[in-house]
């Protein structure tokens, strides 16, 4: 009976192969020369991460077919060595993550809930498949989530205080950061890069990591850029902030008044001394025109041929001139002597 029912199945499976050519049920595709052709592995595989947000990217193998899909697994080597499970021995693989068991070509893998201890190593690997078949498995690099993260900027406000700035800081938002709430004591120093803005003098202090930080020994009224950045025993790769800029202290507002003040009213008085000169000088000009030295006037007139009259303190020149024009029009004019009187 068994025997039958062997070859009834073996005969329905030809036929179906024959009949149905196109059915891709139990088949894999095959190339040119007859060989089955395999699916493309992934390629450059890695993970990066920053502020402990953890992100794997993948490259598509070369030639891989559009509708071809990829999964991603995780391997922790702390718990890959062989352990007894109820007492059995059990040995840990390769851990599916769920969130990314069907990603397409462009897509990355949010890895960060997935390295939940940050002081272990991970690998991560990355396999094509579609429904007929499975590439082979490409592995990233050993990644430590601490070590190998990039810590960004701290978020930073500076303010004045007199004779010094204040400096407050506090960790960047990021999911990664908040689901390690023990991050915050990794940064144990920061460091401060303080530079005066009016002469590029510049100082460095390297201060415990403290929310609030004072600055002091500054000069009162002066405008201070700060640079902040942070150190860890366990990473390097930090990236400083933005230089911010305050003044220790602003000046005093009653000095700044007078300051104006003086300036206006010194400016006032050029003006002033500047119209007064100019009227002098228009003034004196008519009073020189009006009123000539007597000397000067008998001269002019003994230029003209006429007598000079009395004058005296009032006479003005205008009046002289007329006065010797009409002595002028009134005196009889010589004529040349005639035969007779010769």
């Amino acid at each position: 009976m068994e025997g039958r029912w062997g070859f009834g199945c073996f005969f329905f499976c030809v036929f179906s192969l024959v009949m149905f050519p196109g059915l891709k049920v139990g088949r894999k595709d095959w190339g040119s020369n007859g060989k089955c052709d395999p699916l493309p592995a992934p390629s450059n595989v890695s993970i990066s991460s920053f502020n402990m947000e953890h992100t794997l990217s993948f490259l598509p193998g070369p030639e891989t077919p559009p509708d071809t899909h990829f999964t991603v697994q995780i391997l922790n080597p702390r718990y890959s060595v062989n352990r007894m499970y109820r007492g059995k021995e059990k040995k840990s693989t390769w851990k599916e993550v769920a969130s990314c068991s069907e990603l397409t070509a462009g897509q990355t893998c949010d890895l960060t809930r997935a390295f939940q201890e940050p002081f272990d190593h991970y690998y991560a690997r990355v396999q094509a498949f579609t429904p007929t078949q499975k590439s082979d498995w490409k592995i990233s690099r050993q990644f430590q989530p601490l070590s190998d993260t990039v810590m960004g900027p701290l978020d930073v406000s500076v303010s004045g205080c007199g004779n010094c700035l204040l400096v407050q800081v506090s960790l960047p938002k990021s999911k990664g950061l908040q689901q390690h709430q023990q991050f915050q004591s990794f940064y144990r120093v920061i460091d401060f890069n303080v530079q005066r803005t009016r002469d590029g003098v510049q100082f460095k202090l390297k201060l415990p990591y403290k929310e609030e930080n004072m600055i002091t020994y500054l000069q009162p009224g002066v405008e201070y850029c700060v640079t902040v950045s942070v150190s860890s025993p366990f990473n390097s790769n930090s990236v400083p902030n933005k230089p911010f800029c305050a003044f220790t202290s602003p000046p005093p507002r009653n000095l700044l008044y007078l300051v104006y003040g003086l300036l206006g009213a010194f400016c006032v008085l050029v003006f002033l001394l500047m119209g007064l000169v100019v009227h002098g000088g228009r003034l004196s000009y008519q009073l020189l025109g009006q009123r000539i030295p007597r000397s000067l006037l008998y001269i002019a007139l003994q230029d003209r041929g006429g007598a000079p009259p009395e004058l005296s303190d009032q006479t003005s020149a205008p009046q002289i001139h007329n006065r010797g024009s009409a002595d002028r029009l009134h005196s009889p004019q010589s004529c040349p002597p005639t035969e007779e009187q010769l």
